[in-house]
């Protein structure tokens, strides 16, 4: 079995269309193998995939690479992938299985306080991010990570590209319909998978990412965060 490191936190119909959604990029990613799996969701929303069949050895390795994974135990020095579940003064907290404490020395970013640099890099909840893990908690307080090098630099590179607009909740599917629906298809590059429910939409050049966000808002309940180069 494989904990994959993206959360499903929507219900009802929407949880319907989401786990539809995984079975079609599992079916995808696993096509050319002799496996077969069976999805669950644990109670703190990470998918768990069963894996059995000749390969499934193969497609543990090939949905860690895809998705990250959720382990049990860290290793310090060690990268990992957990999803933004909170921030304030100190920092971010990502939930990696547990609680991570990403402090603000660590997050990397530049210049600004936890919000100011999460509203800055369209760090919407629950979109994964890698981090290497550096200690354990005791007691009451958190394990202790930094995000990784290649993690900020990928953020970073958003800044300098023609803009996006960030989105949770939804399902890329839904994202690109609403994009249709709201008359602005010829506006976006792509809309970039981040997660199961999070997604990123890339702006063409001349497309404003603030002026998108307000247009595309009112069709999508969910979290929405320009990134303006």
């Amino acid at each position: 079995m494989v904990v994959l490191a993206t959360k499903c936190y929507v219900g009802g119909d929407a949880r319907d269309r989401t786990l539809d959604s995984l079975r079609s990029l599992l079916d995808n990613d696993l096509a050319d193998l002799a496996v077969e799996y069976d999805i669950g969701i644990r109670e703190d929303g990470f998918p768990s995939v069963t894996l059995s069949g000749e390969d499934a050895a193969v497609a543990r390795n090939l949905l860690t690479e895809q998705w990250g994974t959720i382990t049990p135990h860290f290793e310090a020095g060690e990268r990992y992938v957990g999803t933004l579940e909170s921030w304030d003064d100190d920092g971010f907290v990502l939930d990696a299985g547990e609680p991570v404490r990403i402090p603000s020395e660590g997050i990397g970013l530049g210049q600004g306080s936890p919000e100011q640099i999460r509203t800055r890099f369209g760090l919407v909840q629950h979109v994964p991010l890698t981090f290497v893990y550096e200690s354990g908690g005791a007691g009451e307080t958190l394990s202790v990570g930094r995000l990784a090098d290649d993690q900020r630099d990928r953020l970073y590179d958003w800044t300098r590209e023609s803009g996006r607009v960030n989105v949770n909740s939804a399902t890329r599917a839904e994202v690109r319909a609403t994009i249709n629906r709201a008359g602005h298809a010829e506006d976006i590059v792509t809309v970039e998978r981040l997660g199961l429910l999070e997604q990123s939409i890339v702006c063409t050049e001349g497309t404003d990412p603030p002026g998108l966000l307000a247009s595309i808002g009112s069709y999508l309940p969910a979290e929405l965060l320009a990134v303006v180069p």
